[in-house]
């Protein structure tokens, strides 16, 4: 690891809780409905369990290239991601999964429970935000916050304007026509 790299995790605030997020989200007004379950930590765990929660059902993906750049990739559950063409549409990059202490390191949650409310915890807004076009159009859309034991119900609106809130302007891509 880099000398730099070991510094800004030794000065890394400990990551918020599931409650601190919620708490912001009030404060800053983004409006959303929270469902308790089981913990899950697969696509297919949430399909078993989640009956009939209406909206979008969404995957994040951690990424990171050989020069240590990250994404988290936001998209629909079922959109196949084919990382050899997403890197061509990164710039050409060649990514591959972040590791589960690097996910933690950054976005302070364990594998399972990613989404973009994670990024509350990239206070050196280090993590590229990539979010699926088709995504955007489903409401409300459904995601971990901080916690795969709870998923919460939010607008495309409401989503937007967490990450604006944060400082991000995400890149929007139509990743549907990435895998055509």
């Amino acid at each position: 690891m880099a000398e730099s790299e070991s510094a800004s995790e030794e000065t890394r605030a400990a990551p918020r809780t599931p409650e601190q997020l919620l708490a912001h989200l009030d404060a800053t007004g983004v409006a959303y409905d929270l469902h308790r379950h089981p913990p899950l930590f697969t696509v297919e765990d949430s399909k078993a369990l989640r009956g009939e929660l209406p909206g979008g059902h969404c995957k994040n993906l951690f990424l990171r290239d050989r020069k240590g750049k990250m994404w988290l990739l936001v998209t629909l559950e079922d959109r196949p991601i084919d990382l050899k063409q997403l890197g061509a549409a990164f710039g050409g990059a060649r990514l591959s999964f972040g590791s589960a202490d690097r996910l933690m390191t950054y976005l302070g949650v364990i594998p399972g429970a990613v989404s973009p409310f994670a990024l509350i915890n990239d206070t050196g807004r280090e993590v590229n935000v990539v979010l699926d076009k088709e995504m955007l159009e489903f409401d409300p859309l459904n995601y971990h916050p901080l916690s795969n034991e709870m998923t919460i119900a939010v607008s495309p609106a409401g989503l937007q304007a967490f990450l604006a809130d944060l400082g991000y302007a995400p890149e929007i891509l139509d990743l549907g026509a990435l895998a055509e």
